[in-house]
């Protein structure tokens, strides 16, 4: 199952799974989708696990939605760039959305080896923290890594086997990168995936609760 379907890493995601000779289906979720998941409505998410419920269980769900920027609002660079609004759109799409699919998705995880994976990003690192800036991105990554680290813990009890994770998936070519710099260097979104799945498929159960980069990296917290 992939979240966050309709953009770029998302649908490139998608895309590799179906190419997987290994995948047996693949389930796109995204506000455009039947059944729709938008993660301002937690009624969308509960309907959306409802709905695949009968298709479960999942060896792989993966979290490809998040936001960095919007049309009426760009990173925060300073304190004074700071408002209310920016910091709640943001956490809702990067965390509390999140939160909520470990709420209603966990339980359509696989009680054999599965996996559940956030889209995190590295700049959501704490100890990796060393120019400041884009506030509301990288406190609600940072959160989001909490969530993974607590689902970790928790999943582990009814489903041993599972691996939960956070993965930074580097810079990839999409409309989140585009207006950054660096985002002319950025990775095709094809590639991004397959090197996102590649990480995913050499995950052990040691690797459940961590942090890792689409090379394979273990990202500090």
């Amino acid at each position: 199952m992939v979240i966050g379907a309709s953009g770029a890493i998302g649908s490139a995601l998608a895309t590799a799974l179906r190419l997987d000779p290994e995948c047996a289906e693949v389930f796109e979720l995204s506000r455009g989708s039947t059944p729709p998941l938008d993660f301002d409505s937690e009624e969308s998410i509960a309907l959306a696990a409802s709905s695949l419920a009968q298709s479960a269980p999942f060896d792989l769900i993966i979290n490809a939605a998040g936001i960095l920027h919007a049309d009426s609002s760009m990173p925060e660079k300073k304190l004074s760039d700071l408002n209310y609004a920016q910091l709640i759109s943001t956490f809702r799409i990067n965390t509390f959305g999140p939160a909520l699919c470990f709420k209603y998705f966990s339980p359509l995880l696989s009680r054999g080896h599965c996996v559940m994976a956030m889209l995190s990003a590295r700049v959501g690192s704490i100890e990796d923290n060393r120019l400041g800036g884009w506030y509301s991105y990288r406190a609600s990554k940072a959160a989001l890594n909490m969530l993974v680290k607590t689902a970790s813990i928790e999943i582990a009890r009814s489903r041993p086997q599972a691996i939960v994770v956070s993965l930074h998936p580097g810079t990839v070519g999409s409309n989140l990168s585009r207006p950054f710099k660096g985002g002319e260097n950025a990775r095709p979104a094809d590639q991004a995936a397959l090197e996102l799945l590649r990480v995913i498929k050499g995950l052990s159960q040691s690797d459940t609760g961590g942090f890792r980069s689409f090379s394979g990296e273990q990202i500090a917290w």
